[in-house]
């Protein structure tokens, strides 16, 4: 046994090798018989954590949707450097007057990985999928739809195939951010034939439109992507392989990408910017700013169900000393769930300072004089907003024993951290959020919304008033209004205090200066369809 047990131990390390020394070489084969040639290549990235799972509609992490994101195809997509909403495998659409009915004209010729049409009746079975789901299969498809089929808020009506290639959708009422969140990479089209092959052995056996085929997972170590040569969008994609490398330690995947092992990663350490910047063989990548780093406070566990504790809380933190500590630099404190950059955001909102004697004053007026305890959960990976999730929850532990809370640092295995937090399982707890679609909508309502609890609003909070006004405001179309309402929504989320903003990064990627045509999302997901190396 044991001599065998070493004889696979050294196969996997010699398939892990060959796949990592073609990392940056680049093979120049022909560009589809027209005699020129195109360098075409195997791309490395090494990320922080694994994929929770490889069906984009079931997961809500984006270790699963950065890699589903080039599996699959959207109906929209969004421009490179916004969430501007551009043709997918939807050419075109027309909307009524009404705001109530969305019609598509799809791309013909399309085909599934597996060789399976793309047509409308394709889009219809995915949907009618999701709507008859619910928030334990598919999380994100109730925080954007407002539900499930029977929920007397879900937002779809019907969604039909008008002829092979035209889908219509029609709403029960108007919902201004509609087309953004059909550009969301959990709603990316599926092959039927394949779904139903599979069934729930689906996400391990993704099979989409894109511009990359699923090929190999090996669990907490890669994915492997290779290149559809009959990708829809001509010439494209540029790589012959894609590879996402799991390496949790910061300096360890720091290391890999000095040492070559690696083309590219993310989630660098603030700390660790100069020595990239002072290397001419590697650049440094800034994703625009869209995200948000805060501690949950679960609004139905013991003492945080007070709202008085949780204001206490806020008042415990110093933030500015949390990113001086661990950001660089490269961060601005929050003082909303949803940063600057999306419009609605309320610049009018005094943050809660770092004072920890009104901090006390609260704490014994909700009746905790002297305190109470409760669990931390910390993240075990590096996120873009938290890139070390650890050390910022000890920070808190530090500053809440000031006050006489007794915080003890829990944390679990990403996937069943997610999980659990999800179920709410946690006391407080370490999480952040990248927006999907540049509009208020996906931050306060996805996150924060009663309408969420289950899927994206993790710290169970609810708020009828809060509710109403973000319903209002996705059957508005006059952004001035909508703006009006989420601004007013911030201000009822600020006094119920169910959360703890402490961050908006500037997340940072580092890679070889091989590396061309690769432009961060501020979603955090990159489609790698046109990036290169030369």
């Amino acid at each position: 046994m044991k001599k065998k047990s070493l004889m696979t131990l050294l196969a996997v390390m010699l398939a892990l090798s060959v796949a990592l020394v073609g990392c940056g070489k680049s093979e120049k084969t022909s560009s589809g018989g027209k005699g020129g040639t195109s360098s075409q290549s195997t791309l490395v990235y090494g990320r922080g954590g694994d994929s929770v799972a490889l069906d984009p509609a079931t997961v809500t992490d984006g270790e699963s949707l950065k890699v589903t994101k080039n599996i699959f195809d959207t109906l929209l997509d969004y421009n490179e450097g916004d969430t501007s909403v551009q043709p997918g495998l939807a050419e075109k659409w027309d909307i009524s007057p009404d705001g109530l009915t969305y019609t598509f004209t799809l791309r013909q010729g399309v085909k599934f990985h597996d060789g399976t049409d793309f047509n409308a009746e394709a889009v219809v079975f995915n949907f009618e999928r999701w709507a008859n789901g619910n928030a334990d299969q598919f999380p994100y498809y109730g925080s954007m739809f407002g539900g499930y089929k029977n929920d007397e808020s879900h937002v779809i009506k019907e969604v039909k195939a008008l002829d092979d290639h035209t889908v219509q959708f029609v709403l029960k009422r108007p919902q201004a951010p509609f087309l953004k969140n059909l550009a969301m990479p959990p709603f990316a089209i599926a092959s039927p034939a394949a779904i139903e092959k599979y069934g729930d052995k689906f996400a391990e056996n993704p099979v989409g439109t894109g511009p990359f085929v699923f090929k190999e997972w090996k669990r907490n170590e890669r994915i492997v992507l290779e290149k559809n040569k009959d990708y829809w969008m001509k010439g494209y994609p540029k790589l012959n392989q894609l590879i996402f490398v799991s390496i949790p330690d910061n300096s360890a995947r720091l290391n890999a990408l000095l040492k070559g092992e690696i083309d590219l990663m993310e989630d660098v350490n603030p700390l660790d910017l100069k020595q990239v910047e002072e290397n001419k063989d590697f650049q440094v990548f800034k994703r625009p700013s869209m995200n948000v780093g805060y501690v949950g406070l679960t609004a139905t566990r013991g003492p945080l169900k007070n709202k008085l504790v949780r204001q206490a809380l806020n008042y415990a933190v110093d933030k500015q000393a949390l990113i001086d500590a661990f950001y660089a630099g490269q961060a601005e404190p929050a003082k909303n769930p949803m940063p600057p950059s999306i419009p609605g955001y309320n610049d009018a909102i005094q943050d809660y300072p770092f004072d920890l004697k009104k901090a006390k004053q609260l704490l014994a007026q909700a009746g905790y004089p002297n305190g109470f305890e409760m669990e931390l959960w910390a993240m075990p990976v590096p996120r873009q907003y938290m890139p070390d999730a650890k050390k910022i929850a000890e920070a808190l532990q530090a500053n809440f024993a000031k006050i006489g809370v007794k915080a003890k640092i829990v944390t679990y295995e990403w996937a069943t951290y997610l999980d659990k937090a999800a179920k709410g399982e946690a006391d407080s707890f370490l999480l952040g959020w990248t927006g999907d679609n540049g509009d208020a909508d996906n931050f306060l309502y996805a996150l924060l919304d009663k309408d969420s609890i289950g899927s994206n609003n993790y710290t169970y909070y609810s708020n009828e008033e809060l509710h109403k006004i973000l319903v209002e405001a996705q059957t508005v179309s006059d952004e001035n209004k909508r703006n009006e309402l989420y601004k007013k929504a911030q201000e009822i989320i600020k006094e119920d205090a169910p959360w703890i903003p402490l961050v908006h990064s500037t997340p940072l990627l580092a890679g070889k200066t091989t590396i061309k045509n690769f432009n961060p999302h501020p979603t955090g997901t990159d489609k790698f369809t046109k990036v290169e190396i030369q």
